[in-house]
């Protein structure tokens, strides 16, 4: 038995904290990805994708987000089962009645915690979330469920493995030998959102499209070959177009940038890459100011996203850079004034080293004028 397993699609995330033209790249990106799970689908023969919950980002999207999720997978022929999770629980006359009315055959939706045969003897094992946060564990409901005749008992559920150490309210927390304690070949989660083992028949597929910087690695889903009484063999797809990632840089000069540049370049595709970039180190002051320049003038350009943070990068003038200071009249007074405020220390070092960089700034700016 051979299935794919995914989970938090988050299908209309807002993506609010970037401009509209990321923004709508991101949003497609997501309904992009259930394209790509059913080409696998389908290049792969696989008749089932069961997805464990947080199909939407919320229990009250658009009627575009429900139909452009509805007819995307209408296109495969395999078989789509759906579990409600935290973002988008089942509740009645709310969300699933809507996809309902809009859902072909192929499209399951397991708004009931019943077992479901999907093939002869392979039972798929629902824990639908029917609020956004449960105090019980909403696997305990598979030690009761009946499956006869069973050659393969598969658990779908959305929620955090508890941690037994873990100490008052808990919400959506399920115990990590879940696996074992209901007899289960496999048990599919969503919730987290990256690839994670949690035991060998335990396992989180992750977000097909990654959404937030925490992990270099793009979106996949999990290719799941089962066999009675025989460890699964897991296999991840990649899914996903962008990468989001986290770099810090330490640096001493515009030449030590420009070698950290190339590595990063070299290794990804620029236009799929979101990049958020913090910057320390001690440089001369003409270094800063080239480095700040490429990464407006450059780099910013060349990514689908850039978020820098400098305030750690230092830039200090050089006796060269004063010296060009000095021979230009009231310029040069002020760049000896602000020196002895930054030599001095204190709070208002820190303005009075901002405000020579800004000096300098417009200095080469006039020079180049």
């Amino acid at each position: 038995m051979r299935f794919l397993h995914t989970a938090d699609w988050q299908l209309g995330k807002p993506f609010g904290r970037f401009d509209p033209e990321v923004r709508a790249a991101l949003g497609e990106a997501r309904f992009d990805a259930i394209d790509r799970i059913g080409e696998v689908a389908a290049a792969q023969r696989v008749g089932h994708v069961i997805v464990a919950g947080d199909i939407f980002d919320t229990e009250g999207p658009e009627d575009r987000v429900i139909v452009q999720a509805v007819s995307r997978m209408q296109r495969y022929p395999c078989r789509w089962w759906l579990l409600p999770g935290n973002h988008d629980y089942a509740r009645n006359g709310g969300l699933w009645d809507r996809v309902r009315r809009k859902a072909s055959d192929n499209i399951i939706l397991l708004t009931d915690p019943s077992a479901q045969e999907i093939e002869a003897g392979v039972w798929l094992l629902p824990a639908p979330l029917i609020h956004r946060h449960h105090l019980d564990d909403p696997t305990e409901l598979f030690d009761s469920m009946e499956t006869p005749g069973a050659k393969l008992r598969i658990g779908l559920a959305h929620g955090s493995i508890r941690d037994f150490t873990a100490r008052g309210e808990t919400k959506n927390q399920i115990a990590p030998d879940r696996a074992k304690r209901s007899n289960l070949d496999y048990l599919a989660l969503g919730d987290w959102h990256g690839t994670l083992k949690v035991d060998p028949s335990t396992w989180y597929a992750g977000t097909p499209e990654t959404d937030s910087f925490q992990r270099d690695e793009p979106g996949h889903a999990l290719m799941v070959e089962l066999a009675p009484g025989g460890e699964p063999k897991i296999e991840p797809v990649r899914t996903g177009r962008y990468q989001w990632l986290l770099r810090d840089w330490m640096l001493q000069d515009a030449s030590a940038f420009s070698a950290e540049c190339e590595v990063l370049l070299s290794a990804i595709d620029p236009a799929s890459t979101l990049l958020r970039l913090s910057l320390a180190g001690i440089t001369g002051l003409a270094d800063r100011v080239e480095i700040l320049s490429r990464l407006d003038d450059d780099l910013r350009h060349r990514l689908r996203f850039l978020d820098v943070r400098s305030d750690d990068l230092v830039g200090r003038p050089g006796e060269q850079d004063l010296a060009d200071l000095k021979v230009e009249g009231l310029l040069g007074i002020a760049a000896e004034k602000l020196t002895d405020t930054i030599n001095a220390g204190g709070t208002d070092a820190i303005s009075a080293r901002r405000a020579m960089e800004r000096l300098f700034v417009e200095y080469h700016r006039g020079g180049q004028a």
